[in-house]
C-alpha cells in the first residue's frame, strides 16, 4: 500500500494490524482519484470509515488542504496517526476514534461542509444509503464536491439518494466504487 501520487508520492503506508480493515488497492486508488480528481486545488475531506488513512492521504498529497478522519476501531486511528505523521500531513489532518453516525452529528455542530467524502464501511455493516441520506438532509456536501462510497460488488445502491445522483458506477473484482453528486453546480 502507498501513496500513489502528488507530493507524497511513493510513501509506503502501514496497514491495520489484524483482519478488521480492507485497505482499497492501489488500482481501485487509481481509478477512485481519476473520477473526482485527480487532483485538487485546496478543499476539506471527510473520511468516514477511514482504516489505514490511504484513501484521505491520497487526497491531500493530490492538493486537497484538510482531512478528517473517522475511524471506530483503535488500531486503525493508531495507524492513521502513523501514516499521516510519515506522509508530514499531521498540520493538515484531524483524526478522531467514533462511529460514523456520532462523527456526522458533532460534524453539523461545527457547521462543516466537505469538496469530498470517502464512504468505504466494512462490508457486513454497511448502511451507505442511510449515509448518503444523512450526508444529503444536512448538507454536508458542498454543491460541487463528490461522495465516493466503495461497497461489495453485489451491493446495489439506487441512482439517487434525496438531491445526490450517482455519477459513476464502477466495478474492480469484489469491490464496487459509486460516486455520488449534486447535479446542479456551484457554492
Amino acid at each position: 500500500m502507498r501513496v500513489i501520487s502528488g507530493k507524497c508520492k511513493g510513501r509506503v503506508l502501514q496497514a491495520v494490524p489484524g483482519m478488521s480493515t480492507r485497505p482499497t488497492t492501489d488500482k481501485v486508488k487509481e481509478a477512485i482519484f481519476n473520477m473526482v480528481g485527480p487532483y485538487f486545488s485546496g478543499g476539506i475531506g471527510l473520511d468516514l470509515f477511514g482504516g489505514s488513512g490511504g484513501l484521505g492521504i491520497e487526497a491531500l498529497s493530490r492538493g486537497l488542504h484538510s482531512m478528517i478522519f473517522v475511524d471506530h476501531d483503535a488500531k486503525a486511528v493508531q495507524t492513521i496517526r502513523k501514516n499521516v505523521e510519515a506522509c508530514g500531513l499531521k498540520e493538515q489532518s484531524e483524526i478522531y476514534r467514533n462511529d460514523a453516525e456520532r462523527a456526522l452529528k458533532a460534524i453539523i455542530k461545527r457547521q462543516l461542509r466537505f469538496h469530498l467524502i470517502f464512504l468505504d464501511p466494512p462490508y457486513k455493516k454497511q448502511k451507505l444509503q442511510a449515509l448518503i441520506s444523512f450526508i444529503d438532509e444536512h448538507s454536508l456536501l458542498k454543491k460541487n464536491g463528490f461522495i465516493v462510497a466503495e461497497h461489495a460488488h453485489d451491493i446495489e445502491l439506487p441512482d439517487r439518494i434525496g438531491n445526490l445522483v450517482r455519477i459513476k458506477h464502477e466495478v474492480y473484482g469484489i469491490t464496487a466504487v459509486s460516486i455520488y453528486a449534486y447535479t446542479q453546480k456551484g457554492e
